[in-house]
């Protein structure tokens, strides 16, 4: 089978061999696989080794073979791979054995996959194939941040930045569906507006003082995913008592901020990654329920998912970057 490899400090496009389930597994003939930035950092994390690993954590497709212990589906129904293993329950932080889909354990840039019946779940009934292929870690990372860690309440008030990727994408539609207001940021003010069917309230240019274009807002919650580059600033334009999750870090991973301005202010600061199956369970019902979607931006043959990933680099999506296989 075609796979999307890193060896030996390089990305590349090889044949790999099929391997048969067994016990609690099941073979999943992919149809279509989404690009997350975590993509793009796996090259440091794996370095120079010389065996391939399998890319990509989010896939759809259809169960083509079934292990002699695996009773949770049959032959041809279609799927998605939850990306989040070994976190079943909805536990304060993620167990020890926690890991990601897509290295080290092999993932979804191939034409099939092998995986435990456990993190597998039937592809939402309202989602193309190509929106159940990008939708787990997005949707699960943003159900997480806003629900179970930011604890969002209808009429409170969500500020977010950095319109356009996945997880923000995901945030915005389900904060909307419990009647939450939401405002957002674009360095581009054309990105702001080709993502307005998201249904924003409010959509500010990154480059503008947030503080003073937000000065008539009572900000309830800050969910955060770009880091350094903007911490401060979101921190600013929340309310006394506010509080701020952060999910991710597109910037810069460590700087300063005024610990007593923190601390007179009654911040709460909340971290969140992923999310558990349990969420997962939750979340899914919930995005039929809303009718929500993934916003897709463009796909890309396997054979030419080099394109794909300078795409995602390149910052100019709006949605999901995905790959047709």
């Amino acid at each position: 089978m075609k796979a999307y490899v890193i060896q030996n400090g390089t990305y590349q496009l090889v044949d790999m061999p099929e391997q048969l389930p067994k016990g609690r597994q099941v073979l999943i003939h992919l149809k279509t696989a989404g690009l997350n930035h975590r993509d793009l950092k796996i090259k440091d994390r794996v370095g120079n080794k010389a065996d391939p690993y399998i890319l990509g954590s989010d896939g759809a497709g259809v169960i083509e073979k079934i292990g002699d212990e695996a009773s949770r589906f049959e032959l041809g129904e279609e799927v998605i791979i939850n990306p989040s293993l070994n976190w079943y329950d909805n536990t304060a932080a993620p167990p020890e054995d926690f890991e990601i889909v897509g290295v080290p354990f092999n993932g979804t840039f191939a034409e099939k996959i092998l995986i435990s019946e456990d993190f597998v779940e039937r592809k939402p009934t309202h989602l193309s194939r190509e929106e159940a292929g990008v939708f787990a870690l997005s949707a699960l990372t943003g159900y997480r941040a806003l629900f179970t860690q930011g604890k969002i309440k209808e009429g409170e008030t969500l500020f977010i930045p950095g319109v356009g990727g996945g997880v923000t994408s995901f945030i915005i539609q389900m904060a909307k569906a419990i009647g939450a207001r939401v405002i957002t940021t674009s360095r581009n003010y054309d990105k702001l507006k080709q993502a307005e069917e998201l249904g924003y309230d409010r959509g500010i240019v990154t480059d503008e003082d947030w503080k003073i274009a937000l000065a008539d807002e009572q900000v309830d919650l800050v969910i955060e995913s770009i880091g350094g580059a903007t911490f401060n600033r979101s921190l600013e334009v929340l309310k006394k008592g506010g509080r701020i999750v952060t999910f991710g870090s597109s910037t810069n991973d460590e700087f300063t901020f005024n610990l007593r301005a923190f601390f007179y202010g009654q911040y709460k600061l909340i971290g969140s990654t992923m999310g558990s199956r349990e969420e997962l369970h939750e979340l899914i019902p919930f995005i039929e329920k809303h009718n929500i979607k993934p916003l897709l931006d463009t796909g890309y043959p396997l054979d030419n998912i080099e394109k794909a990933f300078s795409h995602l680099e390149s910052q100019k999506q709006v949605g999901k970057i995905y790959i047709h296989i």
